[in-house]
């Protein structure tokens, strides 16, 4: 195969030196990481609230489950167009579009963990005399953690995805739309430089929160599983 489609290590070496000398690449990355960012936290912060309220009102859960069910079997690639009609061609549409690919996971895991509370912890709670708010952050949350985590790590890097999709249609800045770039512009070994860049931001962001739950759950089993392997 000729080495204009498919370059040699040496030469995909060279190409991503060059690119991390380059200030702008890192101006791209950083476009690229808050959109993750941001998207992501508003995933966290919607999926966990919504989880928590849903497995606290089972007839809100029915009334909405039908809705929520189809919106998470749509496939999210084709409303990526309609996104960014909606919201623009600048950031907001990226962070908007990583905040949906990244919202099920947390939300499913956060619902299961708060439903899954074993009976005889809430008698226990009940003993000692423990108020709404003491069985909340000490019981449902402790035991809901896992869960929660859980789905952080698939779904930091669904947001991950989401935003390098949204920079593949409609970016004009991140290492997606430099990745478009450098395809438009026959510049094999520089795109498989950038692959490995958002490569490397994926582990980058998936090993966090891996340690953040090996840090916050480290009393669970799936915690010295983890550093076991």
């Amino acid at each position: 195969m000729s080495k204009l489609v498919l370059p040699n290590p040496l030469q995909v070496g060279q190409a991503l030196l060059d690119l991390l000398r380059e200030p702008s690449t890192w101006s791209h990355g950083w476009t690229t990481l808050s959109e993750i960012l941001l998207g992501f936290g508003i995933a966290l912060v919607v999926g966990v609230g919504l989880g928590v309220l849903l497995a606290k009102l089972p007839t809100l859960e029915n009334l909405l489950n039908p809705f929520i069910v189809a919106t998470q079997v749509t496939p999210k690639t084709p409303l990526v167009p309609l996104l960014i009609v909606w919201f623009g061609f600048g950031v907001s549409s990226k962070v908007v579009i990583a905040a949906i690919f990244g919202f099920f996971p947390v939300f499913r895991n956060t619902l299961l963990g708060i439903k899954s509370v074993p009976g005889s912890f809430k008698d226990v709670m009940s003993v000692f005399k423990a108020n709404r708010w003491q069985r909340f952050f000490l019981m449902e949350m402790r035991y809901a953690a896992p869960y929660i985590f859980a789905g952080t790590e698939v779904g930091v890097v669904m947001a991950v995805i989401g935003a390098i999709v949204g920079e593949f249609l409609a970016g004009d800045h991140g290492w997606g739309y430099l990745t478009v770039a450098m395809l438009n512009n026959f510049q094999i070994p520089q795109l498989f430089a950038v692959i490995i860049l958002l490569t490397a931001l994926g582990f980058a962001m998936h090993i966090v929160v891996a340690v953040l739950r090996r840090f916050m759950v480290r009393w669970h089993e799936s915690a010295a599983i983890g550093s076991a392997e």
